[in-house]
């Protein structure tokens, strides 16, 4: 017996959501670190009008004075708070599968409204494709969104700003979360930044520069806990430390030992962590400054992921078009990056 419209509808439902479940997003072909991150640390958002909104202290209005005696002294009203406001947007990918596509599967349909009996051949055949056909509807969904996390939003009226916007090679410019750091008063607004360092041996500017942005980032509190790389800028980092600060390691004996690879690298303690997607960014987009030559000093109670409540990935499974014998599943997601602190991060780059 074949199935029914509404059967084949949810049995593609059924399969996307069990797999927005069960398949961890770091255990996708391409690893992505800043989403994972990110995700890691998400909170929700109450939906709003347009904006998801964070309060911000930018100074504390201290009216402090030195008196003597009788001397006069003053008070004042302190304003204190200022907001920065994100738009949230929404992104969508979905899945079409026409009763053709069906028949050359071996799955066999009908419109008839009551319960079925497919065969078990038939059934087989729906498990498989609808496995194969929720797998990458998933993982490109993963893939475009982790994309749109980093770059600055400029690629559509309707995407979210992403982390080249937040923590930008040009701080001074440019207006993030409605506040325009080209102010003078907003200069607690600009991430910490340094672009054309060198990895040359002797000369190099690369580690000076770290500790630099290091000190920066902690000046206000707190300390990067993510650090994120491309290619370039690890191998000009790695190559520095070993070309600078090199050693040989001895066993028991005296005897030498040589071995090859990096293990791990670490700066003030922390992973550097290669991101294989800064190629793909780079091939994307072509920016000035490439993505492979970049290195992020991030503090991740900064920068949030905020989803609206109830959209996080949202399974959708669309009616029928009543000229079309086809048959729809999507997946959307309503939300922000947000950040509450520009000065806590910083943008680094080679030459």
């Amino acid at each position: 017996m074949p199935f029914t419209a509404q059967e084949i509808i949810d049995a593609g439902k059924i399969g996307l959501d069990y797999f927005l479940a069960n398949d961890p997003v770091d255990q996708i072909k391409v690893e992505r670190p800043l989403l994972k991150k990110l995700r890691a640390k998400q909170k929700d958002a109450p939906g709003g009008k347009q904006f998801i909104v964070v309060q911000l202290r930018t100074n504390y209005g201290s009216n402090f004075q030195w008196y003597n005696g009788s001397a006069v002294v003053s008070y004042n009203r302190r304003v204190s708070n200022e907001q920065a406001s994100y738009a949230w947007r929404s992104c969508h990918d979905g899945l079409a599968l026409d009763e053709d596509r069906l028949a050359q599967n071996g799955i066999t349909m009908t419109d008839d409204s009551g319960p079925t009996t497919a065969s078990d051949a038939e059934k087989m055949q729906l498990t498989n494709l609808f496995k194969e056909q929720t797998a990458i509807l998933k993982l490109g969904f993963e893939e475009q969104f982790s994309y749109a996390l980093h770059v600055d939003g400029a690629q559509s009226t309707d995407a979210i700003v992403g982390l080249d916007a937040l923590v930008s090679s040009t701080p001074t410019s440019g207006v993030v979360g409605g506040i325009d750091r080209s102010v003078a008063g907003n200069a607690y607004w600009r991430n910490n930044v340094a672009t054309g360092l060198t990895s040359t041996t002797t000369t190099g500017t690369i580690l000076n520069q770290m500790e630099i942005a290091w000190r920066n980032c902690m000046r206000n509190g707190g300390r990067p806990d993510f650090i994120l790389a491309g290619s370039t800028y690890i191998d000009g980092y790695r190559n520095f430390l070993t070309n600078t600060y090199g050693r040989m390691d001895y066993g028991p004996g005296g005897f030498k030992r040589v071995g090859g690879g990096t293990e791990v690298m670490t700066f003030q303690g922390v992973d550097v962590e290669w991101s294989p997607e800064f190629q793909a960014l780079d091939a994307l987009y072509a920016p000035s400054i490439l993505w492979e030559k970049r290195c992020y000093f991030l503090n991740t109670s900064t920068i949030t992921l905020m989803p609206l409540s109830g959209h996080d990935q949202k399974t959708r499974k669309p009616p029928r078009a009543y000229d079309r014998y086809e048959y729809y599943w999507g997946l959307t997601w309503k939300g922000a990056l947000t950040m509450n602190r520009a000065n806590a991060n910083a943008f680094l780059s080679l030459t």
